[in-house]
Order: C-alpha cells, then structure tokens, then sequence
C-alpha cells in the first residue's frame, strides 16, 4: 500500500500500489509473496529487526473519536455492532484510510468472547461492561463454559474479509487480560478498587486459580480464531492488572497469562502484553511470554528497559491526553518517546493507553507521519 494525501482536507489515505503480482519477481530480485505474507515494519520491529522507520499504530484508532465511526456505527449497541461482520470491516478500515499506521487492530471488545458463550451482560455508555449476574462462587465459575469458534463465526469472517481488505498490512487480534476479565464478572462492571476481585484472590485462591484458568482457556480459544483466520499479531490487554503489587502478579496472574501466551507460541505471532498503571509489573509481563511489553505513560521507555528482560521489544507511550494540547506540545513529546524508545531491542510507537474519544483526527494524522519522518533512517 502507499500514502495518498486527498488535497481537499489532507486526510492520508492508502491505496493499494502496483507491485508485482504474487510470484512474480520484484526489481530487488526478491520474490514477492503474497501481500499477506509481505515484510512489515511493524512485525520486524516486534520480533526485534532493523527498520527503516518506526512503525506506529494506535490503541482504539478504530473508534470514537472519527466521525465516520460514529456515522457508520449509528444507533447500533456496540456488543451488536462487535457480531456484524460488514460493519467490524469498515470500523476497522476506518483508520486505515485516515492515518499512515503500520498495522489494524480489530474493532471488537474484550467483553465479547464473554458474551458469545452466554454470559448476560451489556456495554453501557458512559459506564462500560456490566454483568448481570456477578461471579463470586464457585457455581458461577462452573457456568463459564469453554469456547468454541462456532461460537464467533462472525470473528472468522470479519478476519477473513480484512486480511483481504489490508493486504500487506499487518492486522492485530486481541484479547482481555484474564485478571481484567475476572474483575468485571466479579465486581459486576468497572472498579476503581477491585475490592470483590481482591478478595477472592486474596480469601479464596484456589476458586481465584479455577475462574482465571477458564478465563486463560477462553482467551486462547478466542485469539486462535483470530488468528487462524488471518491476525498476524495479537495483543493480551490486561488494562487493570496495575492494580495489584508484583508479588501477587507472580502468584496469582503470571501462570494464567503465561499459559495463554505459551498456547500461541507456534503461531509464531508476535505476542503483546499490555495493562495500565503497570510500571512495576513490566519485568513481570514480559516474563509471561510476551516478545513485546506495552509502557504506559508514566514509565520512561528508557527506564522501561532496564525493568524488563532482555530479549523484548517496547511498545508506547506518548500521553493520549497530550493530543489535546497544541501540536508543538505534542510533536515534542512524540520526539522524546521516540530518542526513548531507541535504547529499547525494538520499538513500536504507539499512545500510553487508548485514543480519547475528543481527540482531534487530524492531530492523529500528524503524529502518524510525524513518527515515520522523525524516525526513517535514524
């Protein structure tokens, strides 16, 4: 694909190029392979590679902050529109055509797998997940059942279509974390505290380990759909983990998140582990098996590396909330995590948590060519 600038509204798109047809052979001598299978500057900078620049992506580039998200969206609940296989595409295209991104990630939610195997539960705006019935005993845990990808065809078919769509753009499959996902089915929607979690996991270990082991099976199943359907990445985000001290992450998290990545290791996929609030866990969370370890934005990339093991790229980690200030600012700051981010094995450019749902595009945009710019041949 190459970067096409509309002179109209300078929105970069991209459009497919004329490369060689798969098979045939390119001016470099190279055999080219098919564009699903083409080099990536996101996928070498995860395993570790030279690049020629920096390659960016950005957490919910898909979502609320673009106009045609909200427009192609509509009315539509969002659960729903996570099981709409033509509208997941498009939601997913979305930023594609906006940004000079290095990879997609899918529009879904982590709540979703959740959903598919029959757990009542709905996203409120404003709120987020909320579960109808909590979990706190364990004939709850025993009503969680495993998986099955019968049980998300629209998955497989969403995949399917945008590694079509994307051709030798990387898309990127994701999960919840499983101490993420036990918070909300224990607490019954979002928490400051984890105070319910918390209890189990400190009062109750041994239903704590059943409920995060289905949860660690139900991931895996649901991030194989991914990427047998075509995801060249994934992503475990365990937003909330950053909540509990280190010494409880190896006890009680670390075997159910190392398992989950373990059960991907021969998809020979870069695996990314992410959470927010993290900073002391970061040496933990690449233990898991992780080849790539998401920063937050409180923790300087360059410190970042000295608290994970050799043998990891980095992700991260402008400030979302620095998009809001005025471009100087945030140009800035974006140089600075980049100078960071080069003391690290390999990086990966991306905000400290998710995209702000009033964040201008166009800020977006700029950034995107912004890293590419400061970054080729550095």
């Amino acid at each position: 694909m190459v970067n096409v600038v509309n002179p109209q509204d300078g929105r970069t798109t991209r459009s497919r190029d004329a490369s060689p047809a798969a098979g045939e052979t390119s001016e470099n001598g190279r055999a080219n392979l098919p564009a699903a299978r083409r080099d990536s500057t996101f996928l070498d900078a995860c395993r570790r590679r030279p690049v020629a620049h920096t390659p960016v992506w950005f957490m919910r580039q898909a979502g609320r902050s673009l106009p045609e998200y909200r427009e192609a969206r509509g009315t539509v609940p969002m659960l729903e529109a996570c099981a709409i296989p033509d509208l997941i595409v498009e939601i997913t295209m979305q930023p594609v055509r906006r940004y000079a991104v290095d990879a997609a990630i899918f529009f879904s939610d982590i709540v979703v797998p959740l959903k598919a195997i029959g757990v009542d539960l709905d996203i409120k705006p404003g709120v987020g997940p909320v579960i109808a019935d909590p979990i706190r005993d364990a004939a709850g845990v025993d009503r969680l059942r495993l998986l099955d990808p019968s049980d998300v065809p629209y998955v497989t078919e969403a995949v399917g279509a945008l590694t079509g769509e994307l051709g030798d753009l990387p898309l990127i499959g994701f999960a919840g974390g499983p101490f993420t996902l036990a918070s909300y089915l224990i607490e019954g929607g979002p928490s400051k505290n984890h105070e319910r979690t918390k209890a189990m996991m400190y009062g109750e270990p041994e239903l704590w380990a059943r409920l995060l082991d289905r949860l660690a099976d139900i991931a895996i199943a649901y991030l194989k759909v991914q990427v047998e359907a075509g995801a060249r990445a994934i992503q475990l985000f365990d937003s909330w983990v950053g909540g509990i001290a280190p010494a409880d992450y190896r006890t009680s998290v670390l075997p159910h998140s190392s398992k989950i990545f373990s059960a991907l290791e021969a998809y020979d996929v870069p695996r990314i582990h992410f959470g927010v609030g993290t900073g002391e866990l970061l040496g933990l969370m690449g233990e898991a098996g992780a080849d790539v370890v998401g920063v937050d934005w409180r923790v300087p990339l360059d410190d970042a590396v000295h608290r994970v093991e050799a043998g990891k790229a980095l992700q991260g980690n402008l400030d979302p909330a620095l998009l809001l200030a005025p471009w100087e600012i945030t140009a800035d700051r974006a140089r600075q995590v980049l100078d960071q981010g080069r003391t690290a094995e390999g990086h990966v450019f991306n905000l400290g948590h998710g995209v702000l749902p009033n964040t201008d595009p166009g800020m977006l945009a700029r950034l995107a060519d912004l890293v590419h710019e400061e970054s080729t041949g550095r």
